[in-house]
């Protein structure tokens, strides 16, 4: 039985950069925490700790869950991105709605 959520995080650690130390440094876990859900089966996440690894790894809980093929890691990121988006105050948002209007005019 294969361990969708270990491979994506695995997958998506080393596409980071991330060593499994860094990662549970990062993510406010340990390194055999990390590991286990990498490796263990069936893994068995807080969804506390899940949520942190995900926000590390530029993605969300959905696309860690989903075993089938219908979140990719660009919607899963593009939805993290618009969730730090919203707790971001209105003069932030206004700058980066300004830059985006502006690449936009680019194209």
């Amino acid at each position: 039985m294969q361990n969708i959520l270990g491979e994506k995080i695995r997958k998506l650690r080393k596409e980071k950069g991330f060593t499994l130390d860094k990662l549970a440094e990062l993510a406010e876990s340990s390194k055999s925490y990390i590991w286990e859900l990498e490796n263990k089966n069936p893994p068995r996440p807080s969804a506390e700790k899940l949520a942190k690894i995900a926000e590390k790894l530029g993605t969300t809980i959905e696309f860690l869950l989903d075993e089938g093929a219908e979140v990719s890691q660009e919607e899963a990121a593009d939805a993290q991105f618009y969730r730090q988006y919203r707790k971001m105050d209105s003069a932030t948002k206004d700058k980066i709605r300004q830059m985006v209007k502006l690449w936009g005019d680019d194209a």
